[in-house]
């Protein structure tokens, strides 16, 4: 297989995965074409069935014992796709819409590489991680080995960024990728007749209530200087049009950078929403699930990270002080397993992610798969007794 016959192979491979998308925990056919195109590399070690539908290979050069490894996701989102290409989504209401299909390309093509050049001493595991848009796949993963009997002593990772160049990369060292709380604040009162409001506890107004109060928590409770976000994104009560609400319930999330902002909102949270309910003759129970953990890089796997970028993508078009980000990755709780890095790699001028326009730029393709190999033949190098 030559460059040439790589690259068209990384395309069609994307275009395959993206007209077959799969929902998180649901990825029996993408992980079983990763695993037939992995045994196809000449991979043997490959396990199926990590943390329900993900996929784990294991490849072995040289006598080092050394372990890197390196991560891509396979699931789509709930989303419809709307953008009329010729390998668009098959299934309606299932969309590849923040580019998983490439990333697991992408850590396909760096598997190809590296099983037919070798260059490394040591050992590589390729993760292909199920369930990542909900924040569970990773978790599965550890609960069925990975990171202890599947160990490893580093993991890298990359994400496509809209907007960003084709052939540039970005990260930092330290938190990057924010966490994400979700809530649920369930308000009961008691319905009724619309033309008789007196006669009820409207749960609807309650809740409306609680929503403006929920906007002074980061502006009165949070220390300025910490990032963190409060956003109600849903509100439903009874759905009858000439009846009051008996109950209404408020959705939403937050973002932040440390747990103790985290417990700070939850607390101003419950005493709001308990507060306002009690003006209001109703009552107010809140849910609050920490769904997402923070995105901290290690600092000195960050500097493997951004050399391996330097020699895969030059220096003009590395990063290493991006911007931090309160959107959430999975991919962080890998790194309570071992110290790594998550990278951001562009898309260029792209639809955003989650949009139903949106597609994954195969330009981007080699340059994910030249990235991946540099690095584990940075940290895994041929005649180097200490990495």
């Amino acid at each position: 297989m030559n460059s040439t016959d790589l690259a068209q192979d990384l395309r069609n491979w994307r275009k395959h995965l993206h007209q077959n998308p799969e929902f998180g925990f649901e990825e029996e056919a993408t992980a079983k074409f990763v695993a037939d195109r992995l045994r196809a590399f000449g991979i043997e070690e490959v396990e199926t069935g990590i943390g329900g539908t993900g996929v784990v290979a294991t490849l072995r050069f040289g006598t080092s014992d050394r372990i890197i490894a390196l991560r891509a996701d396979m699931d789509c989102l709930r989303i419809h796709e709307t953008t009329n290409l010729p390998y668009a989504s098959n299934t309606p209401g299932l969309m590849h819409a923040c580019g998983h299909d490439g990333h697991t390309t992408m850590l396909l093509g760096a598997a190809a590489v590296l099983a037919r050049e070798g260059g490394f001493d040591g050992t590589v595991r390729f993760v292909f991680q199920p369930a990542e848009e909900w924040g569970q796949g990773m978790k599965a993963m550890i609960r069925d080995g990975l990171g202890s009997r599947l160990g490893f002593d580093e993991i890298y990772g990359l994400h496509n960024m809209p907007g960003l160049p084709v052939g540039a990369f970005e990260t930092r060292s330290g938190a990057y990728m924010g966490a994400e709380d979700n809530f649920r604040i369930t308000v009961r009162g008691a319905g009724g007749h619309a033309s008789r409001p007196h006669e009820c506890r409207d749960a609807i107004v309650c809740a409306c209530a609680i929503v403006g109060q929920l906007q002074t928590i980061v502006a009165r409770t949070v220390d300025p200087s910490d990032l963190a976000v409060v956003s109600v994104t849903s509100i439903a009560g009874d759905n009858v049009k000439n009846a009051i609400a008996s109950e209404a319930v408020i959705e939403g999330d937050c973002r932040h950078f440390d747990d103790a902002v985290s417990q700070r909102i939850e607390a101003a949270m419950r005493r709001i929403a308990g507060g306002v309910a009690a003006a209001h003759a109703c009552t107010a129970e809140v849910d609050y699930d920490r769904v997402f953990v923070p995105l901290v890089n290690d600092a000195e796997a960050t500097e493997h990270a951004l050399s391996a970028a330097i020699a895969a993508f030059g220096a003009e078009h590395v990063n290493g002080d991006a911007a931090r980000m309160g959107a959430s990755e999975d991919f962080a709780q890998a790194l309570g397993l071992a110290p790594g890095c998550f990278a951001m790699i562009g898309n260029g001028d792209s639809a955003p992610l989650h949009s139903p326009e949106y597609d994954f730029n195969d330009e981007a393709l080699t340059h994910g798969v030249t990235w991946f190999s540099k690095i584990v033949r940075q940290r895994l190098p041929v005649g180097a007794s200490d990495p």
